[in-house]
């Protein structure tokens, strides 16, 4: 078989890719917005009302407001996206977050239910209402760290994640060649997410912080807890060509605390 080569001067996505990030907003979105307009990519965000308003995203991104636990919010925001551009290239799931520290056995079901659609939930329809518009391309989904290694308190959170591991593992297989999947499992990163999220008081002076940082630092090799740029540069490598023999992968960043 007959191969292109592939530019390697050039991680990120093609120039004018069309790139859709749900929960663009937040830490890591903006600052995964902010690169891929640098790198000259067609940028939509998508993510909750609060958040949008909280950072609006610059007037030339495509914003579109949605519940991404809600299908029918989620399938008319990529029924506009198919509308303004047509197709898509590259899906990015951001969308996501933790609850408060406590073992399974004190969490009750509505709580867990949250936690699983705030992340996988939101993930797999994402997923299904974005693939009609990709002829081909690359998703990357969020997972975590938590979802290999857990930790006391963060069972609901890690059992999500795990599942949006599995979900890639799945899209990856059931849509080669055309559309590669992969995520990313970062450990701990700086932004309001460690305060429950951007579109969840994460912002709020007062929000409590739901990890306890000298510890933490203490168990990194890197010595330092990760900031969103540590996470945006393996998103949009695997979201362009120099990553196009990979599927179904998780690439862990987490400064060395987890090597699996």
């Amino acid at each position: 078989m007959d191969v292109a080569p592939a530019d390697l001067t050039r991680l990120a996505p093609a120039l004018g890719s069309r790139l859709a990030v749900v929960g663009g907003c937040g830490g890591i979105g903006r600052a995964l917005v902010a690169a891929a307009r640098a790198a000259e990519l067609k940028v939509a965000v998508l993510d909750l009302p609060a958040s949008i308003a909280t950072h609006p995203p610059p007037e030339d991104v495509l914003t579109l407001a949605l519940d991404a636990t809600r299908e029918d919010e989620v399938a008319t925001a990529f029924a506009a996206l198919r509308d303004a551009w047509g197709w898509l290239d590259v899906l990015v799931n951001l969308a996501g977050f933790t609850n408060r520290k406590v073992p399974v056995a004190d969490v009750g079901a509505d709580e867990w239910q949250e936690i699983v659609d705030g992340n996988l939930r939101a993930a797999y329809l994402s997923c299904r209402h974005a693939l009609p518009l990709m002829p081909s391309g690359a998703i990357v989904n969020m997972a975590s760290g938590l979802a290999n290694r857990l930790l006391p308190g963060y069972g609901a959170y890690g059992a999500a994640k795990a599942g949006v591991i599995a979900l890639t593992k799945a899209l990856a297989i059931e849509n080669a060649p055309h559309v590669r999947a992969n995520a990313v499992a970062p450990g701990a990163v700086d932004t309001a997410f460690l305060r429950g999220g951007t579109g969840r008081g994460g912002e709020v002076e007062g929000a409590v912080l739901q990890l306890d940082p000298g510890p933490y630092v203490a168990t990194i090799p890197l010595g330092r807890i990760a900031v969103p740029d540590d996470v945006v540069g393996p998103i949009l490598f695997l979201a362009g060509d120099a990553s196009r023999y990979m599927t179904g992968q998780v690439l862990h960043i987490n400064g060395g605390s987890l090597t699996p």
